[in-house]
């Protein structure tokens, strides 16, 4: 004779019993739902497109079709960079296994120098490999040449705030390449570059501020009251002060 329950017991089982296969039916939910986040990750994963990211090829960065049409590459190439993929820089870079140079399509020296020497000093602005090596190297070069001084003094008008803007830009190692090219201006044009000097000068005592910057700017500075002569020294002291002479 089996025992009757009391109400208030069945109540209890019942309940219990809908909680567990409340809970079941959650859980097979859920565990249904990570299945499928699985197989769709794992879909992804093997497709041929993340593979392709996962393990880019070395022809990927060499042919249009692959890169990234929202990426950097797309953005507009600056004006350097347009005109040496154009051809109109008469130089190529050579890698070397120790060091870089520049192929002269042509011998230098008989290269006329507007307006070549003035997109060179405008690509020293530039932050890429090859142009960065491409404009700074060609513009020592250029400057090197025989007959270098005639051609580049009638240019200085427009190259001088070419330079300066290499010499006011944010990034360190372009303030260098600046830096580089106006002492071998100085070098090359001699006093000639005085009736420019304070243009340039109040980017320098500016940059003079960091100290990173003194040594290298103190260096120029001796190099341009060297090639410049006694006019450059009064020109440098009415802008930068406390600069020494080397004649002190």
């Amino acid at each position: 004779m089996q025992k009757s329950e009391y109400p208030g017991a069945v109540q209890m089982r019942h309940r219990a019993t809908g909680n567990y296969d409340q809970r079941t039916s959650s859980g097979s939910q859920i565990k249904h739902r990570t299945t499928v986040q699985r197989s769709k990750s794992s879909s992804l994963a093997s497709s041929p497109e993340a593979t392709r990211r996962a393990h880019p090829r070395p022809s990927d960065k060499l042919n249009p079709k692959t890169i990234n049409p929202f990426g950097e590459q797309s953005r507009a190439p600056s004006a350097f960079a347009a005109i040496y993929s154009k051809g109109g820089i008469p130089c190529r870079l050579v890698h070397g296994s120790v060091k870089h140079r520049l192929q002269w399509d042509c011998p230098p020296e008989i290269l006329p120098f507007d307006p070549l020497l003035i997109t060179l000093a405008e690509g020293l602005r530039e932050t890429k490999h090859p142009y960065t090596f491409v404009s700074k190297e060609g513009f020592r070069e250029l400057l090197l040449v025989k007959g270098a001084p005639e051609k580049a003094v009638p240019l200085l008008p427009r190259l001088v705030p070419v330079l300066k803007a290499a010499l006011v830009h944010s990034d360190d190692e372009v303030f260098d390449r600046g830096l580089s090219a106006l002492v071998q201006l100085s070098v090359a044009v001699g006093p000639s570059l005085n009736g420019h000097l304070k243009l340039l000068l109040t980017s320098l005592s500016k940059r003079l501020m960091d100290k990173k910057f003194k040594e290298p700017i103190t260096s120029a500075l001796q190099k341009l009251e060297q090639h410049g002569g006694s006019g450059s020294l009064t020109i440098i002291k009415s802008k930068i002060p406390t600069y020494c002479s080397i004649c002190c």
